[in-house]
């Protein structure tokens, strides 16, 4: 870059009568950032800044194609025939003519001499990063990760089977978008065209490229296909050669709290949960995440507004209309358009559109192919069990055709129906037209609904050589129980969520029986430590025969230690950090050579600390410990016992803090980025996690032993210099006391305070002892997946759709259980009673 850009953007700053401190504030940048830009010294990647920039400096299109020319290190066209806008568009060729009337200064000419339709008004564009940098290899590693991931996601959701439902979508009421001259981007005075915003899921991607403004909000009820239109734009917007660098990624917004994070940070955090390579961090400090989502290189698309807690979500359409930012939103139409009143103005920039109901038509082409146990099986033309059904349906105004044409009007309510009579022998699909059993469209819902996980979870026979071994026959009752408890737990917090992540499934557990989870078990892990290191003493000659004081005071160490773990959890749970999330890094060896990037120093430096604090508590509450076991026995008179423990009070405490702090600082000077593919799926990353935190208990045991030795005899000689006091630190016994501390508080750390660990005590062992879990959380999991009730959605679960998961947690909670269900079987349903009792 030249400082010919540089000098332009002084000139048109002093032009626009602004000091460097009011440009940065109205372009919400640095007054650093100014000085780097008037500098020439902007990087090649933040061409978005220089568009912020140039939207408050109201540049002209020919003065933007200079500043890009400049960008670029280009020479600049004194006239250029094709100019480039803001907005990445660029204009016509316009030839030399002479003008026939005066036209004001600056203004552009056509033929005829009038003047030229002004230009679109800017549009952020995508960034353009320097060709073999860092963000390009990034950007196209993360659209093949996000390409494969919901290929994988459509054909496990059997979207062609036989061929894909026909979602199709309309423009949406002129209330819910905005005005059709804003969503162009056009100057004042230029008349609007019109939209044609009708399509189905194979035009997705090209009606969103015919929206200038490049947002788009896709409204539908629920279960109308809204999940599956984004899919597919995903998969369609990556699969066309397009001149658009950006990466489309789909995150659900149901958890979202729009009052404490922004949109920029929720699309970062979103990043580095399902794609850890991403927390790589470039030379200006920032993470990969963040470097795509500042230089406009991800498209995000929110799914699930409606998911939002109500009084959530105008605060939510505020924040995204305080950004012009390309996005598309999915929601609910109703619960949009109440937004939409309570912040009075739609998605600003953003068209809108609506997904119509499937017709009957559509029914009877899809679901007569889905029969494949039918009598008529290979015959043309034949319908199956859905003959009589689809006869009614053709029928107009009887209150049947009605009511069942309504709630098969949904793709999800389709393929539930699908499930529970194309799928099954012998369940006929004419019950659903029965107006006694279920008098409003609601009880065919909940019909539908209840009789769908014991229908996927009926008896199979295993193959012999069964591929997945978790995939096995399970109870219905108790599959059922079990998902109504991960349903109910995803509605326990403050807000409802819809990621069901492995890490989070003891979080319903309520915080004092946390608390006592993680006092028991860094009491346990010492007490084993400190028990198994003064046997192997004593079976060497090192120490004398165990007996009864020794017993008393590994007891009483044990019992300190959970006292101080337990103190930790609260400590924890005061700043809300009582869920261990997954480390987003691995152990190697590689990651201190050259070529490997290395973890900030700011990183090592807060695990020194951490470590630092944690250890001198625990050196503490051990030489009181000590203090405590030689009252007990009369070891020393009561004259050197306080003084006894002062001295072991400074000692232990800087020995152990420091040990445990260098330690940290270790493991985090050896850990590098986890790979791509490590957080393909929930199951990887857990498996990851395993290995990481197998990795960081050898590195931290093998630490803490050496550094206690090593860190005693300093200290201990540092202190004897300074203080008045006789202090030794024997090799033997600093070895023995080192390796206390590294199998105790190694293991204790890794069990406690590590997303494994709390994956495998909680998870794992205490909700299948109350009867919450199975006992092989992981292999139900991955088997609810593989039945079609959970979905992936990278490095979580989801239910297959938020009403099967409202459903599920609304009949545990107010039962405490899933209850009172049939298994599925000719004539027998069970949503009678639940929608029932759910009217009254």
């Amino acid at each position: 870059m030249s400082n010919e850009l540089g000098t332009r953007m002084r000139q048109l700053r002093r032009r626009a009568g602004l000091t460097q401190e009011q440009l940065a504030e109205r372009a919400e940048v640095s007054v650093s950032t100014i000085g780097r830009l008037e500098n020439g010294r902007l990087p090649e990647h933040r061409l978005r800044t220089l568009q912020k920039v140039a939207e408050v400096l109201d540049v002209k299109p020919e003065e933007w194609q200079r500043l890009t020319a400049a960008l670029d290190g280009q020479p600049t066209p004194a006239d250029p025939a094709e100019v480039l806008t803001p907005s990445g568009t660029r204009g016509e060729p316009a030839p030399a003519v002479q003008p026939e009337e005066p036209v004001p200064t600056g203004q552009p000419r056509t033929r005829a001499g009038a003047p030229a339709p002004a230009a679109p008004l800017p549009v952020p564009g995508p960034a353009v990063p320097s060709p073999a940098g860092p963000l390009v290899d990034a950007a196209a590693s993360l659209a093949r990760e996000v390409g494969r991931r919901w290929q994988r996601e459509e054909k496990h959701r059997r979207v062609h089977d036989p061929f894909p439902l026909p979602v199709r979508y309309q423009p949406a009421p002129a209330v819910l978008m905005d005005r059709p001259e804003n969503i162009q981007r056009l100057q004042p005075g230029v008349p609007a065209r019109d939209l044609d915003l009708n399509g189905d899921l194979r035009t997705v991607a090209d009606t969103y490229r015919s929206v200038d403004s490049q947002r788009l909000v896709i409204l539908g009820r629920a279960g109308s296909g809204k999940s599956i239109l984004a899919i597919k734009f995903v998969l369609e917007l990556l699969a066309a050669p397009s001149s658009s660098l950006r990466v489309p990624v789909i995150l659900s917004i149901g958890s979202w709290d729009p009052l404490t994070i922004t949109p920029r940070d929720l699309l970062v955090d979103h990043l580095l949960r399902d794609h850890p390579h991403l927390a790589r961090t470039t030379p200006e400090g920032a993470t990969l995440a963040a470097e795509l989502v500042d230089s406009d290189l991800i498209l995000p698309v929110l799914d699930g507004f409606d998911e939002l807690a109500e009084a959530l979500r105008g605060p939510a359409l505020e924040a995204l209309n305080a950004t012009t930012h390309p996005v598309v939103l999915t929601s609910r139409r109703d619960e949009y358009a109440r937004a939409v009143r309570d912040v009075h103005a739609p998605l600003v920039l953003a068209a809108c559109v609506e997904l119509a109901d499937l017709t009957v038509e559509d029914l009877a082409a899809y679901l007569p192919r889905t029969d494949r146990l039918g009598d008529s099986l290979g015959s043309r033309c034949a319908t199956g069990v859905w003959g009589a059904v689809l006869d009614e349906l053709r029928v107009p105004d009887t209150p049947a055709s009605i009511q069942l044409g309504q709630v098969l009007g949904t793709p999800l309510m389709v393929t539930l129906a699908r499930t529970m009579y194309s799928e099954v022998p012998g369940n006929d699909p004419v019950e659903l037209l029965d107006t006694v059993r279920f008098p409003i469209g609601r009880h065919l819902e909940e019909h539908l609904l209840a009789n769908f996980v014991p229908t996927v979870y009926r008896h199979r026979t295993p193959e012999r050589a069964d591929p997945t071994p978790g995939q096995r026959n399970r109870d219905p009752d108790q599959a059922e129980r079990w998902l109504g408890y991960l349903a109910h737990s995803l509605a326990t917090g403050a807000h409802e969520s819809r990621d069901l992540a492995w890490w989070r499934l003891g979080a319903s557990v309520r915080l004092p029986m946390r608390v006592l989870h993680t006092a028991l078990l860094g009491g346990l892990c010492m007490f084993a430590a400190n028990w198994l290191v003064v046997l192997f003493a004593a079976s060497i000659g090192r120490l004398p025969a165990v007996q009864g004081p020794t017993m008393l005071e590994v007891a009483m160490f044990g019992l300190c230690s959970a006292v101080v773990f337990g103190l930790a959890h609260c400590a924890l749970a005061a700043v809300g950090r009582t869920v261990a999330v997954p480390t987003q890094v691995r152990l190697r060896l590689a990651a201190v050579a050259p070529g490997v990037e290395h973890r900030p120093v700011r990183e090592i430096l807060t695990r020194f600390g951490v470590g630092l604090l944690g250890g001198s508590v625990l050196g503490v509450a051990h030489a009181w410990t000590t203090a405590m076991f030689r009252a007990l026995a009369g070891t020393l008179p009561d004259s050197e016992l306080i003084g006894a423990a002062i001295q072991d009070t400074l000692a232990l405490g800087l020995i152990f803090g420091l040990t445990a702090g260098l330690s940290f600082g270790l493991v985090a000077a050896f850990e590098a980025p986890v790979d791509i593919a490590a957080a393909a799926t929930p199951m990887r990353l857990l498996s990851v996690n395993r290995a990481t935190a197998t990795r960081q208990f050898l590195v931290l045991a093998a630490a803490v032993t050496a550094g206690l030795a090593v860190c005693g005899h300093v200290v201990v000689g540092l202190l004897q210099q300074v203080l008045p006091w006789t202090m030794v630190w024997p090799l033997d016994a600093a070895l023995l006391l080192g390796a206390v501390g590294g199998l105790g508080g190694s293991a204790a750390y890794v069990l406690a305070l590590t997303a494994w660990g709390q994956w495998l005590t909680v998870a794992r062992f205490w909700l299948p002892l109350t009867r919450r879990l199975p006992w092989d959380t992981a292999a139900f999991l991955d088997d609810a997946y593989r039945r079609g009730v959970l979905r992936q959605a990278g490095a979580v679960y989801q239910f297959r759709h938020i009403r099967l998961q409202q459903h599920l947690a609304r009949v545990h909670g107010r039962s405490g259980r899933v209850t009172g269900h049939a298994k599925p079987r000719p004539g027998r349903r069970v949503s009678e009673e639940r929608a029932s009792s759910e009217d009254r």
